[in-house]
């Protein structure tokens, strides 16, 4: 004779488990870690396209854009902290705040910023850049060369890609390495910006392939000057890499496609 009693009572068991587990991940994406990939090369040579990273919640405070789908749950921004120069962050983007951005904070309220030559100045000051060795990744699926040029073979034979590198350091000591290939291409001369207030100037770290601070913002495209109000979180570690090669249906793809040495990468 079947126990329905008994089977009920597993059912709002297992019922209840799924419950506390969504407010269990709900709790955690919102407030502790969040799971960010990166889809473009705006961030090499840093972060490349394949990257998985997960995003600390806490570190600016909470807003609704905490919280999933950005639920008005939190009005304005509780337990505030302004991010530090150096720091890699995500946020909302202007102008509509509906799309995840990740880019490096280089000036905060009040900073007045300029570019000459690819140079950024803050408040008057040159920030040190100096030529370091090549930036040299693999040609995959998801990291190909910006152009033939670039392209090259190493040792193993195998196809690479090799741009020029500088290491660049804020005045805060904050270092950092960047991509300037082409001298002279947009953004690699500006006006000098002043930095409202409660706002962020933001770049990314491949000065030739982001649409950042130095332009206007512009739906899916350059996002302006950020207010602080839209940040996420703040770039935390790399828990996986993918070269783009892997196949779902074949399992011993998922470690081929792996790079390995991106993989627990701190910011």
């Amino acid at each position: 004779m079947t126990d329905r009693t008994g089977k009920k009572s597993e059912t709002r068991e297992f019922m209840g488990f799924l419950i506390k587990l969504a407010i269990f991940m709900i709790i955690l994406r919102s407030f502790i870690v969040s799971p960010f990939n990166i889809p473009s090369e705006s961030m090499q040579p840093r972060l490349m396209v394949g990257d998985y990273l997960l995003v600390a919640k806490w570190p600016y405070g909470f807003s609704k854009y905490s919280l999933p789908f950005s639920v008005p749950l939190i009005p304005g921004r509780v337990m505030a902290n302004a991010p530090t120069p150096g720091d890699v962050v995500v946020f909302k983007a202007p102008p509509s705040a509906q799309d995840d951005y990740i880019k490096r904070v280089i000036g905060l309220s009040g900073d007045i910023i300029k570019v000459d030559n690819g140079v950024i100045s803050i408040n008057g000051t040159d920030v040190r850049r100096e030529p370091i060795e090549s930036f040299v990744h693999l040609v995959s699926d998801n990291s190909p060369c910006f152009r033939d040029e670039f392209e090259a073979v190493n040792d193993k034979q195998q196809k690479i890609c090799r741009y020029p590198q500088y290491r660049e350091t804020l005045p805060n000591g904050a270092s950092y390495n960047i991509l300037d290939i082409y001298e002279g291409s947009e953004g690699d001369t500006t006006e000098a910006f002043v930095v409202p207030e409660g706002y962020m100037f933001l770049m990314g770290d491949n000065r030739d392939r982001s649409a950042d601070s130095r332009f206007p913002a512009r739906e899916g495209e350059a996002i302006g000057m950020v207010p602080q109000e839209n940040l996420v979180g703040r770039a935390l570690v790399m828990v996986f890499s993918t070269d783009g090669s892997v196949e779902w249906i074949k399992p011993w793809t998922w470690f081929s496609a792996a790079r390995w040495e991106r993989i627990g990468e701190g910011f």
